[in-house]
């Protein structure tokens, strides 16, 4: 079971007050003026005094969630990780979604919208600050936090600092006046305030005219100022130090860091070049580096003189450089000992590769180039990173190493293909592979030998080549050659249950996308045995998922229910796994399908309680198009297509086949609620038309197309009605002959209405019936319900004694504008805008249309009001 990832608590906490501050009133906080903007901004380079402006105004606030970022959360699993974390300490409520991110890469869709619906169920004033943004460079970050920023409850109040201004929108919220702004201009210090400081505070006694030098040559800059008052302390004449310090502005930097180094005795001025290396250290770590054995004294000497460094956390273990001070640090070592970085950076990988810090270990070899030695790290903590499905660093730091280092590593060159084909990226893979088959065909004696640090996955290797094989030929297409590379893992010598399952899982997508469902399904149950039997559980989730989406469509109701049921058991038995998301969504499906709302509900409650980071990949978007469905069976349409819409912007079926693509649920969707011009647009985007072939790879988008048609019809077109019934009796015939009786019933039911609509009641009873007698034993009941045409529909629920009809006169001026553009093609978000009304405001107008025309839907609604005259 692989550990949570931990989180840094000094990381949540704002920097510790400093003995001396010096007033600032004009820079009053947000806190001590009016209500606050949205966003304040705190924008300006390095050392002009930003953390310290914001603590002083929010460090000790209790609704204060602080979080100081460094290079490592540019990426959005950690960033946002850490973002919950501080808001938790918060925001109590927060503190199961931290949970759920604290594993390997989480995925982080969801996040956001998690974040804002707690934070408007807090209802209390909530201040979150984001320190050093500007190491954050992930355009993933960026658009989720301008999600963020858009949707903010009015309580809460977001606090920048960074060196740069973020991508975020920021002209737009400065019209809107969304935005405070404190830039370098603001920061720096006045001649006031610059005296207070140097006299008051440093107690350095300089006259009026030396502190106006001082103020001029620096122009107010705090850090410099800093610098200057440390070479000032001990002075016997501090004027003389002031008009040699008058000098060329572009070397102010430089002159103060040589005279704040050259004032300290040799040793120290060692140890801090050569610690500058380190981004955080100990005194072991220090000791390592430096061979220093007394680094413990010369932190706590440091500590006490207060130059610059930062410890930590409370017990004064862990500390780091003032970051300015470590930018001046690092240039001067390499300026005046670049011979020594190589040496200092291994040094501080092998400790790191001690201590089991094994990703410290590899970017020290990487910063201190020396790619022979990261490369034996990698080789040694890959199988770590792909069981904890860290692939996105192991490729990070894959691509990092020259490409010729991977010609006689074969094991590495194996790692660099397993961690792009994890995301479907076959650059290379072909390359990488030949490199792997060329030294085993040598074998591991030949001469030269291959430099291999791993002697199993070596004798892996065979196996590893036969799944990559299989992969990238599923990825092209070649479905022949993708069952041939997935069989052959069988009659390899060394192989492991991994493995086994892995290419079971391979043929399972192979015949899935043929459309031989039941072989698909037999390879599926067999990959998951395999799983199980060798403890890959995440893996039995994610083919629990594909085999329960075989079920389905088979008409196996009942057995994708027990199926996830089992999954469900295995992911909440010990530490709840990855993918217990999912499996809540697909039970929440289910239950959809069998008409039990409230059940479906409660799944989707669990599924969203869990969080983002206990799913899968395609969690994202199966979540919304549950979602969806809950909302279409309750007869809210517009919401239904909302959130379909939101998943097609998040489909991503991974290797899955493309069988249900919500661009075609999003049409049938719009096409219920009237929209029958968009049915038409998607048909013409799709490319697909009632004479095509059928394949069962496109048998879905064919089906929508079936739906468009019998919509059509029942609208009048006899034409449509011919045309939807012949394609149907095809789909009929192809749905039967796969055994896709999931298929077939959903078919059974669109020829029903098709006959109906066609003045057919006699075969559209039969075609009714047929549909009843194959869904009822699986106790299926929505497609029963959903698939018939509006007047059926309310016949089958049965009458609605608040749905009554009415006449003009009953409705609002409000509401017959609303009803108008219900006729149109728009969608509801852009009624609303049409109509500059909220969308909440509405559907309140439109929930009152339906119940005073004694309608269920839009499409309803629409054709009742043309029955009235209305």
């Amino acid at each position: 079971m692989t550990e949570p990832t931990p989180i840094l608590g000094t990381k949540l906490h704002p920097p510790r007050r400093r003995r001396a501050l010096v007033a600032r009133p004009r820079l009053a906080g947000p806190a001590a003026g009016a209500h606050p903007a949205k966003l304040t901004l705190v924008s300006a380079p390095a050392g002009f005094g930003k953390t310290t402006l914001v603590a002083d105004w929010f460090g000790d606030g209790a609704s204060t969630a602080w979080v100081a970022l460094d290079a490592r959360d540019d990426d959005p699993g950690r960033f946002w990780t850490y973002v919950a974390a501080a808001l938790a300490t918060v925001v109590p409520d927060l503190e199961d979604l931290v949970e759920s991110l604290r594993v390997p890469q989480p995925p982080v869709d969801g996040v956001v919208d998690h974040l804002l619906n707690a934070l408007a169920e807090h209802g209390s004033d909530v201040v979150l600050v984001l320190d050093d943004l500007h190491v954050v460079q992930s355009p993933e970050v960026h658009d989720a936090l301008a999600l963020l920023l858009e949707h903010l409850p009015p309580q809460v109040h977001v606090v920048v600092a960074t060196r740069a201004d973020p991508p975020l929108p920021l002209a737009s919220m400065r019209a809107r006046g969304d935005l405070r702004e404190v830039r370098a201009a603001d920061l720096r210090f006045t001649a006031a305030e610059a005296a207070a400081y140097l006299n008051d505070a440093m107690d350095l006694a300089l006259t009026a005219a030396d502190v106006e030098v001082l103020e001029a040559r620096t122009e107010g800059w705090i850090a410099a100022l800093q610098l200057a008052a440390l070479s000032l302390q001990g002075r016997a004449d501090p004027a003389a130090f002031v008009a040699e310090f008058a000098g060329d502005d572009r070397f102010i930097l430089d002159y103060l860091a040589d005279e704040v180094l050259e004032r300290q005795p040799p040793e120290v001025r060692d140890f801090l070049l050569d610690t500058s290396v380190l981004g955080s250290f100990t005194a072991e770590l220090c000791a390592a580096v430096t061979g220093q054995p007394d680094a413990r004294a010369t932190l706590d000497r440091l500590d006490r003189a207060n130059l610059f460094l930062v410890p930590l956390d409370d017990r004064r273990t862990w500390y780091r450089y003032h970051h300015l001070f470590a930018d001046v640090l690092r240039a001067r070592l390499r300026a005046d000992h670049p011979d020594r970085v190589a040496g200092l950076h291994r040094r501080a990988s092998e400790w790191h590769a001690a201590h089991g810090d094994g990703h410290e270990a590899v970017e020290h070899a990487m910063a201190g180039g020396d790619p022979a030695w990261a490369a034996e790290l990698i080789e040694r903590l890959a199988p770590e990173l792909q069981r904890a499905r860290r692939e996105a660093t192991l490729r990070r730091w894959l691509e990092a190493l020259p490409a010729e280092l991977f010609a006689d590593r074969p094991v590495l060159a194996m790692d660099l293909v397993g961690a792009r084909m994890a995301t479907g990226d076959a650059s290379d893979v072909d390359a990488l592979l030949e490199v792997v088959d060329r030294w085993l065909g040598a074998g591991p004696d030949a001469d030269p030998r291959p430099v291999v640090h791993d002697r199993a996955a070596y004798d892996r290797l065979p196996a590893m080549a036969a799944i990559h094989r299989a992969g990238r030929s599923l990825l092209a297409g070649d479905l022949d050659a993708t069952i041939a590379h997935a069989e052959s893992v069988a009659h390899l010598a060394v192989f492991d249950e991994l493995h086994r399952g892995a290419a079971a899982a391979l043929l399972g997508l192979a015949t899935w996308a043929r459309g031989d469902l039941a072989t698909a399904h037999d390879r599926y149950v067999e990959s998951i045995e395999c799983f199980v039997r060798g403890g890959y559980h995440p893996d039995v989730l994610g083919c629990t998922l594909a085999l329960t989406d075989i079920l389905l469509t088979l008409g196996r109701l009942g057995e994708a229910d027990r199926a996830f049921e089992r999954a469900l058991r295995l992911a909440t038995e010990g530490a709840t796994l990855r993918g217990a998301a999912d499996i809540h969504v697909g039970l929440a499906q289910v239950a959809v399908e069998r008409g039990d709302l409230d059940a479906a509900a409660a799944h989707l409650d669990a599924s969203d309680h869990l969080g983002p980071g206990l799913g899968l990949p395609q969690h994202a978007y199966r979540s919304r198009v549950a979602a969806a469905s809950l909302a279409r069976a309750r007869g809210d349409l517009d919401a239904a297509i909302e959130l379909l819409e939101d998943a097609e912007r998040r489909y991503d079926t991974d290797y899955s086949p493309p069988v249900r693509p919500v661009a075609a649920m999003v049409a049938a969707a719009r096409v219920e609620a009237g929209g029958i011009a968009a049915g038409r647009r998607w048909a013409a985007e799709a490319g697909v038309s009632p004479g095509d072939e059928l394949t069962y790879v496109r048998e879905f988008e064919l089906l929508t197309l079936a739906r468009l048609l019998v919509a059509e019809s029942e609208d009048g077109d006899r034409e449509a009605a011919a045309t939807a019934i012949d394609l149907l009796d095809r789909l009929l015939v192809a749905a039967d002959g796969g055994g896709r009786s999931g298929t077939a019933i959903e078919v059974l039911v669109l020829l029903a209405r098709a006959h109906r609509a066609a003045g057919d009641d006699a075969r559209a009873k039969a075609f009714r019936t047929q549909a009843e007698d194959r869904a009822r034993p699986e106790g299926y009941r929505r497609v029963l319900l959903d698939g018939l045409d509006a007047r059926a529909r309310h016949d089958e629920r049965g009458p609605d004694p608040s749905r009554r009809p009415t006449g003009p006169d009953e409705l609002s001026d409000r509401e017959l504008d609303v009803l108008r553009l219900l006729r149109s093609d728009l969608s509801g978000p852009d009624i609303a805008r049409e109509l500059h009304v909220s969308l909440n405001t509405l559907r309140t107008h439109t929930k009152h249309i339906y119940t005073k025309l004694g309608a269920t839907n839009r499409r309803e609604a629409v054709r009742r009001a043309a029955e009235l005259g209305i």
